[in-house]
């Protein structure tokens, strides 16, 4: 992400927040996505202190240490049910009778950070002893224990002095950044509170939650939980309802935060080969956090060998932290975009549907719009090379995802942000009509609906590129791209969701696309966008 951009974002959001410091401003302390284990999806309360250290044997033996996935990270149900005299958190002794800071000790000692849980209400969703009221205390006994990570869950909380839930919220996890910012040594911040506003028709509280996690925190888990070993349901179903809602969210994203969309559950009985590859690969596109829920000890060869894929987890860590965003959606592909830190474009196709699919992907819709060009693809999943001018091909079995990276040669590195333009509530995407109108549709997958977004903030479809987006007396529609009109054909996007027409100030609004004046997070207004499009 360029160095303007960044100022944009933090800027944004310091004007909505009193903060210290805030993870955007210091994304040293996390500077690429997390990668680890955690025992909650697959264990849930049946943890302990045998489980932690095969798991840590295992890793340090199987390659995924040495492939990044350095956190070991304890979930719910450690403690103890009531706390010290002095008012301290207590582990649970049967369950980790060597008790935590030996613990922590020993996963380090195999190169591992060591990660705990607590939860902002009163008790934790286990029902153990919370956080609320004793913020200071707790983080200072995380931090005697060798604790440098710390997921703070958001059950149990209730509205007081008059807040909202919303608000509420926002006081208690301002608070715990107060107290881990002003840390000797701070500790990794991970934040549950927008998945408790996730799901409700009315998502102004939620992209209102979202808005202040970057600032308070590294990363933030921000819808439903990734369906558990024990769950009933889909598997599938599941990582792909925690999938559409990451695609919400790129605008939030940058280095020193990530969105979280959960865990990865690579040995799931539910799921199939490539559903398991799907969500490893869909993960790293985004640059989300890689934290294995499993019985690690018993997972096969070729489960640990897609989990170390180095070309994905190259994408997953890249400095860039830029998340792929949705080029075309139809009833059975998605196909997505973004950029790499050296310039190189990613190129991520999964098959949502129940059959074998074959398409060609120009690359006018990975944003590469320079004529004459031959560019080089490497299919990440197996190395293997191809040179392509015109477009890509793809072959893909059922809920399996192909990536590939594509580098620029020299005269041939302009990229311009490509992709869907979407209402995040409705899922609808913006549709350049023959008549110059423009409507929002159920998303088809045509060019119609793939739009390309310049610096100077003119948006026009890949139908018909010689035509702008542009306001006119309170409705848009497309005209001529022409310099007279540049106020009327200027838009800006902000991280609210907002896209704003530098002529009327007016907000675009999805029911009969008009311009009305820009509200605070109402559905109509949030947009998603391509990747790359500058925040004002």
């Amino acid at each position: 992400m360029n160095q303007t951009k960044g100022i944009f974002f933090a800027a944004a959001l310091a004007a909505m927040l009193p903060q210290t410091y805030g993870s955007i401003e210091r994304s040293s302390l996390l500077p690429t996505p997390p990668m680890g284990f955690n025992n909650w999806a697959r264990f849930m309360c049946d943890l302990n202190e045998t489980l932690f250290t095969e798991t840590a044997d295992a890793m340090a033996s199987n390659g995924l240490r040495d492939a990044g996935y350095n956190r070991i990270n304890l979930d719910d149900c450690w403690m103890a049910y009531q706390r010290a005299d002095n008012g301290s958190l207590q582990w649970n002794t049967t369950k980790f009778p060597h008790g935590l800071p030996w613990l922590g000790n020993y996963v380090k000692a195999k190169g591992f950070n060591f990660g705990i849980y607590e939860d902002s209400g009163n008790l934790t969703c286990g029902g153990y002893p919370g956080s609320y009221n004793y913020e200071e205390l707790d983080a200072n006994t995380f931090a005697s224990w060798g604790v440098d990570y710390l997921k703070v869950d958001g059950c149990n909380v209730y509205a007081t002095q008059g807040r909202t839930l919303e608000e509420e919220y926002k006081h208690r996890y301002g608070h715990w950044h107060q107290v881990l910012s002003h840390m000797e040594h701070p500790l990794i911040f991970s934040e549950s509170a927008p998945a408790y506003f996730a799901g409700t028709e009315n998502r102004t509280d939620w992209y209102t939650v979202m808005d202040w996690v970057p600032v308070y925190g590294e990363l933030a888990r921000h819808s439903t939980d990734i369906l558990v070993y024990s769950g009933a349901g889909s598997a599938w179903d599941s990582i792909m309802n925690n999938y559409n809602y990451n695609t919400l969210l790129a605008r939030y994203q940058r280095p020193g935060y990530f969105n979280d969309p959960d865990f990865l559950i690579p040995d799931h009985p539910g799921l199939t080969a490539d559903e398991k590859r799907s969500h490893f690969a869909l993960w790293a596109s985004f640059s989300a956090p890689l934290i294995i829920s499993a019985y690690i000890p018993a997972l096969s060869k070729d489960e640990v060998a897609y989990l170390s894929n180095k070309a994905l987890i190259a994408v997953d860590q890249d400095s860039l932290a830029q998340q792929a965003t949705l080029v075309s959606r139809d009833d059975t592909l998605d196909i997505l975009t973004r950029s790499l830190s050296n310039g190189d474009r990613l190129l991520t196709v999964l098959n949502r549907g129940n059959t074998i699919v074959k398409t060609d992907i120009p690359i006018q819709w990975l944003g590469l719009t320079e004529t004459g060009c031959t560019y080089t693809a490497e299919d990440l999943w197996d190395s293997s090379l191809q040179k392509v001018s015109s477009h890509i091909t793809v072959l893909l079995a059922t809920h399996a995802t192909a990536v590939f990276r594509i580098s620029l040669p020299k005269g041939c590195s302009t990229v311009v942000p490509t992709g869907l333009v979407f209402n995040t509530a409705s899922g609808h995407c913006l549709t350049a009509s023959s008549n110059s109108s423009v409507t929002f549709e159920s998303c088809n997958g045509q060019a119609s609906q793939i739009w390309q977004v310049t610096s100077s903030g003119a948006i026009s479809p890949l139908s018909s590129a010689a035509q702008c987006l542009t306001a006119t007396c309170g409705s848009v529609g497309i005209q001529a791209c022409h310099s007279s009109k540049s106020d009327a054909q200027k838009w800006t996007y902000a991280v609210t969701g907002n896209l704003k027409n530098a002529k009327t100030g007016g907000c675009l609004t999805e029911g009969l696309v008009q311009l009305q004046r820009c509200l605070d997070e109402t559905n109509g207004q949030v947009f998603g966008l391509p990747s790359g499009v500058q925040l004002s």
